[in-house]
């Protein structure tokens, strides 16, 4: 059965979710940009009758209010655009009591989430090592807006989670069209130990995404899309 999806956010990544919908069982039915779109005026009820689940893949000023315009039209949310966690829990509040669905995450990457599962194991064996000082850099096109990345820092997270509670320097490079390396180090005065992910384009993140609308129709509750990865088709 084919499903309709809108794209809120008709960049780069907009247009690559387009174009592979319909590998997902998805009918585009619904495009919206920063002008078609200005303080969430495109998501009305009308424009969304046909829309089984919503791409929210924005700009960070922009991201809260549509988030909760669509859940409350009852439209399933997933949201790739970064730069506004720390409303989460508004956001979360605003999703369960229009009684919605959202999965969110930094990245939509299954790659990235199996390096995320890497480097927590690690930070937590390095824990008991004392002599071990930890970095975390990455990179990301010149056109991304928050840095570090979202998910930079929540590798970071997970680490302390883990137990590494010393400092962990992080930093952020922005140039050109880069879609995304991130890198976790160890190091000491006798050795260096690096863990790296490296996306060959943004065609990983997309089909990440996809998967979580396929999975959220039907659904209420808020989900970071760790939480759901092994359930995923």
């Amino acid at each position: 059965m084919t499903r309709g999806l809108a794209i809120v956010g008709h960049g780069k990544m907009g247009r690559l979710i387009e174009e592979l919908a319909p590998d997902y069982g998805f009918d585009v039915r619904l495009t919206l940009n920063s002008t078609t779109n200005a303080h969430s005026v495109g998501l009305t009820r009308e424009n969304l009758h046909r829309v089984d689940a919503a791409m929210e893949f924005s700009a960070p000023s922009a991201a809260i209010q549509n988030i909760r315009q669509l859940a409350a039209l009852g439209i399933p949310v997933v949201a790739g655009t970064t730069g506004w966690f720390q409303q989460l829990p508004c956001v979360r509040e605003a999703v369960e009591s229009a009684g919605g669905a959202l999965v969110w995450s930094p990245n939509f990457s299954v790659g990235v989430y199996r390096f995320r599962q890497i480097i927590a194991q690690a930070a937590s064996a390095f824990a008991a090592e004392a002599e071990y000082e930890a970095w975390g850099w990455e990179i990301h096109h010149s056109a991304k807006r928050d840095a570090p990345s979202g998910t930079l820092l929540a590798v970071a997270d997970e680490m302390k989670q883990a137990g590494f509670h010393r400092t962990i320097n992080l930093s952020a490079t922005r140039a050109g069209a880069h879609p995304g390396t991130h890198e976790i180090g160890f190091d000491s005065s006798s050795d260096t130990i690096t863990i790296r992910h490296t996306a060959r384009s943004r065609e990983g993140f997309a089909r990440g995404a996809l998967r979580a609308a396929r999975w959220i129709v039907g659904k209420t509750g808020v989900f970071e899309f760790r939480e759901i990865v092994n359930e995923l088709e």
